[in-house]
């Protein structure tokens, strides 16, 4: 299987079958030129020493090597293969908080951005395990299955922002349960889940859906995010304010967050601006008994870009080494 890294150069392979036919255009001109002054056998035996064929064959040596650049900067790979391979760790759910309550400015930029900047920092040290973001405000989505591609779960977090969930609210207990529901069936004993959310729920109830995730087989944890005292929400044109012209103030509900993590079997952090509170918590999960999964992935390419390039510079050399005029000397006489 060959792939191309950077496949919008291959666009630039169009032009090498127009190289000779604007050669052939040219010397097409040529020749006009040359009848418009005589006879055009009397003015090739003029120039005795001038090759047809050889200009011919310096066209094709030199579109065949701009070929072989264009394709050597297009990066072509080799060596790709599915192939089955077992690992072993835990398998964590990561359900993220995206309501507007997450823009509040107690953390720096904010709650949402500060969050979001931990959980890249731990994909970052998860080596074996498993990762699956959920996404939630008065509705849960799976914003990235259960996978191993910490590439991609870098670039799912990265696009996430409160428009994410089109329905404004806190349904944590909807995002556990989905989060649940999430795991593969390889996974028995080491599920977990970690709930990121200033705790303000209004939509359901989350202790419960931590007691039936745990009959599932998860262990919930809970980091809670923002202040006692509150902050209000910046939106476009100034603060969040209610229905009366108060100025919304958002604060940390711990409570029902410790409530939420003690059903859960887990533990509850409060996050700090310095610790944010995934550290202990996965290594609390790495604790648990890891589990083995397989999984079908792809094996590591081989660049072969350089074969190109030395192709193409092989070409180039011969290409001024023909020269353009007839041997003067021919070898059998």
């Amino acid at each position: 299987m060959i792939i191309f890294a950077r496949s919008f150069y291959l666009w630039l392979l169009l032009l090498v079958p127009l190289i000779p036919v604007g050669y052939a255009l040219v010397q097409r001109l040529r020749t006009l030129r040359v009848r418009r002054f005589g006879d055009e056998a009397l003015v090739e035996e003029m120039m005795p020493s001038r090759s047809r064929s050889k200009g011919w064959i310096r066209i094709v040596l030199w579109s065949l090597a701009f070929g072989c650049f264009v394709i050597g900067l297009a990066r072509p790979q080799v060596g790709a293969k599915l192939s089955e391979r077992e690992t072993e760790g835990a398998e964590i759910m990561i359900c993220l908080d995206v309501s507007n309550s997450m823009l509040a400015q107690d953390y720096s930029p904010n709650r949402l951005e500060r969050a979001k900047l931990a959980i890249s920092r731990i994909v970052d040290k998860l080596q074996e395990d498993r990762i699956g973001l959920i996404i939630f405000a008065g509705t849960s989505f799976v914003q990235l299955p259960i996978t191993t591609d910490y590439v991609s779960a870098k670039m799912f977090l990265a696009s996430i922002d409160p428009q994410s969930i089109p329905i404004q609210g806190t349904a944590i207990g909807d995002a556990i349960l989905t989060a649940a529901k999430g795991f593969s069936a390889q996974s028995e004993k080491s599920r977990a889940i970690i709930v990121i959310t200033d705790g303000e729920n209004h939509e359901d109830d989350p202790v419960a859906a931590a007691r039936q995730a745990t009959e599932l087989g998860c262990k919930v944890y809970a980091i809670g995010v923002g202040s006692a005292q509150g902050q209000p929400i910046p939106v476009e044109d100034g603060l969040l304010k209610d229905r009366d012209g108060n100025i919304v103030v958002t604060r940390l509900d711990d409570k029902t967050l410790r409530e939420v993590a003690a059903a859960g079997g887990g533990a509850y952090i409060h996050a700090g601006n310095e610790e944010f509170g995934l550290n202990p918590i996965i290594e609390d999960i790495r604790r648990m008994e890891a589990e083995k999964f397989k999984s079908v992935v792809f094996e590591e390419f081989d660049e072969q870009y350089m074969y190109f390039f030395a192709a193409a510079l092989a070409l180039f050399v011969l290409e001024l080494l023909i020269g353009q005029r007839r041997p003067k000397r021919r070898l059998f006489e």
